[in-house]
């Protein structure tokens, strides 16, 4: 066989110049279509293929066809395409990490205090731990030249010091000593009681600048780490400022500009610095008193402090090896036992859990909420990022509500045994005529005020027993609201007449039941009607009236009395609060505890109060219950 050898020089034929541009052009495509659709790491077989199968098509069409295909011309477009594109790539990639990274860092360098005004708080919260006689934070720029920034002066120096200039150009040379070596330096000048300190400020490695200080007594190392610790500080702050001081130029090329990829670096600076501040906010939660746990929606446990620990009787490794539902699982009770089910409406309506947790065994009672923590996003949106669980001890709180109840409780019940005897015999004592008249209006007004404390007691008693967090719950039916206002008109109408007062009912058709406890909602209704009566002028009418609203039943007492000044609507409501009317006294018969008993029966079957008035035209008293 015969050796394989070049064909003569003369003999050999190359493709048209059309024709090679188009096949340059056709390999160059299809290198790029190539790395576009499978990118360059999957891409890499099939050029390394189609580099061996050109490369033998070539290779025969010159051996046997005496024909120069233009191999290397061919290979070096697919290069050229391979690294137009991928240089491409990294382009896109960079302008969408550089847009992202400057939006993020922009977003974190809207302080509410100026940089400036941060760093003279700084420097003045050094004053308050040493005597500063001066202070000044400088700036470093890219060449260590030093641009003073913030400047605190102490009590006031004689400006005709001669050694002034001089120790402030040896406290420049202290400045440039501490940004060449990165360390805190000192002096201190023999014989005069004062040093001078130049604090790096140092942020991720970076000097950002340097802080002097001239302090009225001998410098000691002690407070060195009080010192580093505020120069990091001022380091963020001034990173920041540079930041959004020197805004951008153009994004675009700035993956192939230097002073763009130091911008990149101060962007990345700026996170690091509102990293540190946050990890600051965190371990503020580590030492509140109550239980703090936070999760991100994956379940993941980001956060538990030692309070809530401690309520779970874990150790941080374990929790650390937790997730949410996990650590939830700790603390189920009765009451609390699927806790995947209170996360799961927590995340699908927004309304925080809320729960009593008590524990017998342990003899504590612990209040638990789960909150849906969100983040407001540039269109204003609230987006989820966490959940969050909170844990209160209520155990010492509910044993001093108990006792103080009881003592009321047990005090009021008390105070009833001599009021009866002192109201037994008054009233024995207002029948026997051969008293003398003056006596017996004594007795008659000693009568009337021991009533009037019985029923105060009575009022009292029943307003303790609903506030009481460890009542039983009320003894609820379905209710028609319009039968227990026709009773009780009924049986105030007696009231009613003795005063010259109209008392009319206006029903409502077709009113649904309520759940409510008949006794409580009676009483309430009494209530309103009775101050209606007693507020009214003679000869005037009170009007009580049922209707159906939406999902809920009003009842309302309206009245034509003197009306509720508007400085005291909110507060008729509360406990002992008496209006005082201009050129009145207070009422002393009243208690001040009947509307506070109806906002207390309403609130406790899931109703709400209301009022409205006007002062010489009367008031109208209403509460709403939820409908069955």
């Amino acid at each position: 066989m015969l050796p394989l050898t070049a064909p003569p020089a003369a003999s050999l034929t190359t493709p048209d110049l059309r024709v090679t541009a188009i096949g340059l052009s056709a390999y160059a495509l299809v290198v790029s279509l190539t790395v576009n659709g499978l990118g360059l790491r999957r891409a890499w077989p099939w050029i390394t293929v189609s580099a061996v199968v050109l490369t033998s098509i070539c290779f025969i069409a010159f051996q046997f066809f005496a024909v120069d295909l233009q191999l290397i011309p061919l290979l070096c477009s697919g290069c050229v395409s391979l690294l137009l594109i991928q240089v491409n790539r990294l382009w896109s990639l960079d302008r969408h990490l550089t847009r992202t990274l400057f939006n993020s860092s922009a977003g974190n360098t809207q302080s509410r205090i100026d940089s400036n005004a941060r760093l003279m708080s700084g420097v003045k919260l050094l004053n308050t731990v040493l005597p500063l006689s001066e202070a000044l934070v400088f700036r470093c720029d890219d060449s260590n030249a030093f641009d003073a920034v913030a400047r605190f002066k102490g009590p006031a120096q004689s400006s005709a010091d001669p050694r002034r200039n001089s120790i402030w150009r040896e406290g420049i040379k202290l400045c440039q000593q501490a940004v060449a070596t990165g360390k805190l330096v000192s002096k201190t000048i023999p014989g005069q009681n004062s040093s001078t300190i130049a604090v790096p400020l140092l942020h991720e490695s970076e000097t950002a600048g340097v802080l002097l200080i001239r302090l009225a007594s001998e410098f000691s190392m002690d407070d060195a780490p009080l010192l580093e610790a505020v120069g990091s500080q001022f380091a963020r702050n001034l990173e920041r400022e540079r930041f959004a001081n020197n805004p951008a130029r153009t994004q675009s090329l700035s993956f192939f500009s230097q002073t763009g990829s130091k911008r990149k670096l101060d962007a990345l600076n700026v996170l690091q610095a509102v990293t540190v501040e946050q990890r600051c906010e965190a371990n503020t939660l580590t030492r509140i008193d109550d239980g703090v746990a936070i999760a991100y929606l994956d379940g993941t446990l980001a956060l538990v402090n030692p309070t809530l620990l401690s309520f779970a009787g874990l150790t941080s490794e374990q929790a650390s090896q937790m997730d949410l539902f996990e650590l939830l699982n700790t603390f189920r009770t009765d009451v609390f036992d699927e806790p995947e089910i209170a996360v799961r409406r927590v995340l699908q309506t927004g309304v925080e859990y809320e729960g009593e947790l008590n524990f017998e065994s342990k003899n504590q009672i612990l209040e638990l909420r789960i909150s849906l923590l969100r983040e407001r996003q540039a269109n204003n949106a609230n987006q989820p990022i966490g959940i969050a669980l909170y844990l209160k001890d209520l155990t010492t709180t509910k044993e001093y509500e108990k006792l103080k109840s009881d003592m009321i409780s047990l005090m009021s019940h008390e105070l009833r045994t001599p009021l009866t005897s002192i109201n037994g015999f008054a009233e024995l004592l207002t029948a026997d005529e051969t008293i003398p008249a003056q006596a017996r209006e004594f007795v008659s007004i000693i009568a009337n005020e021991s009533q009037r404390m019985s029923r105060m007691i009575n009022t009292f008693l029943s307003v303790t027993q609903l506030q009481r967090k460890d009542k039983q719950e009320v003894l609820k039916i379905p209710l028609r609201l319009d039968e227990v206002v026709r009773e009780t008109i009924a049986s105030m109408q007696p009231i009613a007449k003795k005063k010259r007062i109209r008392l009319l009912e206006r029903p409502a058709h077709r009113i649904p039941p309520v759940a409510a406890d008949k006794s409580l909602i009676t009483q309430a209704v009494k209530n309103l009607v009775n101050n209606a009566i007693k507020y009214s002028p003679e000869r005037t009418t009170v009007t009580v009236s049922t209707a159906l609203e939406a999902e809920a039943v009003r009842v309302c007492v309206e009245d034509r009395g003197f009306g509720i000044p508007a400085e005291s609507r909110e507060r008729v409501w509360d406990k002992f609060y008496r209006v005082v009317r201009e050129g009145q006294e207070k009422d002393e018969e009243s208690t001040g505890l009947g509307l506070s008993f109806v906002r207390e029966v309403i609130e406790q079957h899931g109703g709400e109060v209301d009022l409205d008035s006007e002062e010489g035209r009367g008031s109208k008293f209403s509460f709403t219950l939820p409908r069955l």
